[in-house]
C-alpha cells in the first residue's frame, strides 16, 4: 500500500532549562529504530537555534545518530539552514553522513527566516540568498572531486558521498527566489504547503534553465497525527504540550513570510488547540478508515512539546499496529 509514514523528531520540550533532555534524546533514537522496523518511510530532523523549548539545533548530529540505529528509512534533515554553516566543512559532514546512512540521506536546504539566528551565529541575514548560492556552488564542486577552499589553501573533500553525484538534496522555500534557485541548480523544490504561483514559476524556470526537477509538497490538509483509543481524554492530557510547540512557532511569525498553520486565533483553550489544525488525535480505527479511503501521508511527532514518554510510545506503537494491519511497507520519498 502506497502510504508514507514519517517520524518527526524536532525535540521540543516544555522548558529548555527544565532538564530531562538526555532521556528524551535516547528515547528518540529508540523510537526511530522501532519506526524503521514497522513500515515508516522517513524520519525528519529539523533545525532552529535559541529556542525556548530546545527545538533541535544540531540536525547533523541527530541525523547521524538516527542513521546509525536504522537500516531502511530515509533520514531527512528539513530544513538544514545552509547559510549558517561553513560550506567546505558542511560538504565534508554531509559526505560522511551520506556514507553513514548508506545513501538514505535527504537534505532539504533552506535559508531560514529568523534574523536572530543569523545574528547569534555571526552571519549576515541580508546576504542569506547569496550565502546559500555560494555554499551550494562550493559543495557541488567539492562533491565532484574539485579542490575547494578560501584563498590559496585549498583541499579535496573526502570521502566522496555514498550517493553519486551527491546526497539527495532539495531546496526549501516559499518564495520566487527559492523557485529560481532550485531551477538554476537543477534541484527539486520542497514547498511546506500548496503554493501554485511558486510552483508554476519553478517549472517555467526549469524550462528556461534547461534543468530538470520536481515539486515535493504535503498532501492537502496535512497535519501532525497522534493516536489514542480515547481522543477526548488524550486532548485533555496532551493539549498543554501541543500548545507549547504552537506558541513557540507562532512567536517566530514575520510579516510577508507565509507559513503553514499560522493563525491569529487565541489557542489558549483545549477546544481552540483542537480547532487550530496543527495536530489531530485519532483512534486507530479512524486512521485505518482514512487509509482505506486513500490517505497517503501520516506524520507523527511522539515527543511534541515535552509529551510524556509513555504517551509518545503508546501513540507510536498504535501507529505501528495500524501500518502492519494495513499492509503498509516503507515507500521511497522525495524521488
Amino acid at each position: 500500500m502506497n502510504v508514507v509514514a514519517a517520524l518527526r523528531l524536532n525535540m521540543t520540550n516544555v522548558d529548555d532549562f527544565g532538564g530531562g533532555h538526555g532521556e528524551r534524546y535516547r528515547a528518540a533514537l529508540d523510537m526511530a529504530a522501532y519506526a524503521d522496523g514497522c513500515g515508516f518511510s522517513v524520519v525528519n530532523c529539523e533545525e532552529h537555534h535559541g529556542s525556548g523549548t530546545g527545538w533541535l539545533p544540531a540536525p547533523l548530529l541527530m541525523a547521524a545518530a538516527v542513521g546509525a540505529c536504522t537500516a531502511r528509512m530515509r533520514v531527512s534533515i528539513g530544513a538544514l539552514l545552509v547559510p549558517l554553516y561553513e560550506p567546505v566543512r558542511l560538504a565534508e559532514d554531509l559526505a560522511v553522513l551520506d556514507n553513514l546512512c548508506g545513501g538514505r540521506l535527504t537534505v532539504v536546504a533552506g535559508i531560514g527566516y529568523r534574523p536572530e539566528e543569523y545574528a547569534a551565529l555571526g552571519r549576515d541575514f541580508r546576504r542569506r540568498g547569496r550565502l546559500m548560492d555560494e555554499a551550494l556552488e562550493i559543495m557541488f564542486a567539492a562533491w565532484r572531486g574539485e579542490t575547494v577552499g578560501r584563498g590559496e589553501q585549498r583541499l579535496r573533500v573526502t570521502p566522496r558521498p555514498f550517493t553519486a553525484p551527491h546526497p539527495q538534496l532539495l531546496i526549501a522555500g516559499m518564495s520566487a527566489a527559492a523557485a529560481r534557485r532550485a531551477a538554476k541548480f537543477g534541484l527539486p523544490l520542497s514547498l511546506p504547503m500548496a503554493m501554485p504561483e511558486v510552483e508554476e514559476l519553478y517549472y517555467a524556470e526549469l524550462q528556461r534553465c534547461g534543468t530538470a526537477g520536481f515539486v515535493h509538497k504535503p498532501e492537502p490538509g496535512s497535519k501532525l497525527t497522534l493516536l489514542h483509543h480515547d481522543p477526548d481524554a488524550a486532548w485533555q492530557r496532551y493539549a498543554p504540550h501541543i500548545l507549547t510547540e504552537i506558541r513557540e512557532y507562532a512567536s517566530w511569525k514575520r510579516d510577508g513570510v507565509p507559513r503553514p498553520h499560522d493563525t491569529d486565533t487565541d489557542t489558549g483553550s483545549v477546544d481552540a488547540v483542537r480547532a487550530h489544525g496543527y495536530l489531530e488525535i485519532l483512534t486507530p480505527e479512524q486512521l485505518r478508515d482514512q487509509i482505506a479511503c486513500g490517505r497517503t501521508e501520516i506524520l507523527m511527532n511522539p515527543l511534541i512539546g515535552g509529551l510524556p514518554l509513555d504517551a509518545g510510545w503508546a501513540s507510536l506503537r498504535l501507529l505501528g499496529e495500524v501500518l502492519a494491519q494495513a499492509g503498509v511497507e516503507a515507500t521511497p520519498v522525495a524521488g
